[in-house]
């Protein structure tokens, strides 16, 4: 469950220090740079010269990648590959004899030790049974997640998947996440695919509609939100920039 703290955390902590600072809470002016600060305790031959590096020109939130599926991200550049190669040769999941994925190095390590998935968690770190959620229902989102342990045509898949490491894709890691899959149909048919960016990446980014339905979905899975709330801080959020302040951006009986 750590995954889910981390975000949580962060995101807790924010909060927290945006009210008690408004409340008047004092605290140490240089965190990073000074003579007791993060860099100091951390390391000994930080560069400070780094956390300004760029101030102004570079705009590394346009360098970050939205997750389009809800898995490890080792795991989309062939979910996307094989998703193309289904839809682009009119594919159905019982055309699928096998796949292998050409992947990088890092994703052999990563996924390779999940072959048998016994928890959610453990499926969103198993490359086979995301591509049997991807096969089986063009997507592998929260929800797909939520019921894959009892998903017979899903882990169907967990025998037709293999990764294999491919020089080109491990090469371009991790400045080119590619995407490679070879199918194998039922009739002995070979079908190839590949993703230069996957679904995600700033080369190929969400769209402000997916943004916002991800968004909203997140926000609401849980029951946290209701339908209402979420229109209202959508709302607000999408005109934040133009915004003079930012005060609640929701009401109270939003949240439940």
């Amino acid at each position: 469950d750590s995954k889910q703290l981390h975000t949580a955390k962060a995101a807790a902590e924010g909060l927290m220090s945006a009210w008690i600072a408004s409340r008047g809470f004092t605290g140490a002016k240089m965190i990073l740079e000074g003579s007791q600060g993060l860099a100091t305790g951390t390391s000994t031959d930080s560069d400070i010269t780094r956390l300004t590096d760029g101030l102004g020109k570079r705009w590394c939130v346009l360098e970050t990648s939205f997750k389009y599926h809800a898995s490890c991200r080792h795991t989309h550049p062939a979910a996307d590959a094989l998703l193309a190669a289904m839809q682009q040769n009119n594919l159905d999941t019982a055309d699928v004899d096998s796949v292998v994925c050409h992947v990088h190095q890092a994703a052999i390590d990563v996924l390779g030790p999940v072959t048998n998935p016994e928890t959610v968690h453990q499926a969103k770190f198993c490359m086979a049974a995301t591509l049997g959620l991807i096969a089986t229902h063009g997507k592998a989102g929260l929800r797909e997640f939520e019921n894959v342990l009892t998903d017979n045509s899903a882990l169907s898949f967990l025998d037709r998947v293999s990764m294999q490491l491919d020089d080109e894709v491990d090469a371009s890691y991790p400045n080119k996440w590619i995407g490679k899959v070879t199918v194998k149909t039922k009739d002995g048919a070979l079908v190839q695919a590949r993703v230069n960016d996957p679904k995600g990446d700033p080369g190929n980014t969400l769209t402000r509609e997916e943004i916002d339905a991800k968004a909203r979905y997140l926000a609401q899975s849980s029951g946290a939100m209701t339908a209402s709330g979420t229109d209202q801080l959508m709302s607000v959020l999408w005109d934040v920039r133009t915004a003079k302040s930012v005060p609640y951006l929701i009401q109270q009986e939003s949240v439940k």
